[in-house]
């Protein structure tokens, strides 16, 4: 895989598509953030809706 690391998108879901194998950044230019939530109110409740798996 030629991974193109993007060093604005720090990453250590290693499960993604997007995630560069040798370093933990992303690949992508930029990512989508939302939620699962109806409140959001901590971290946890936010996902990576850029995510895809491998």
């Amino acid at each position: 895989m030629n991974c193109h690391a993007n060093k604005s998108i720090e990453c250590t879901v290693s499960q993604c598509a997007h995630h560069c194998e040798q370093e933990n950044y992303c690949s992508l230019d930029r990512i989508l953030v939302g939620t699962h939530e109806a409140n959001p109110t901590v971290d946890q409740c936010t996902d990576c809706m850029s995510f895809r798996k491998k």
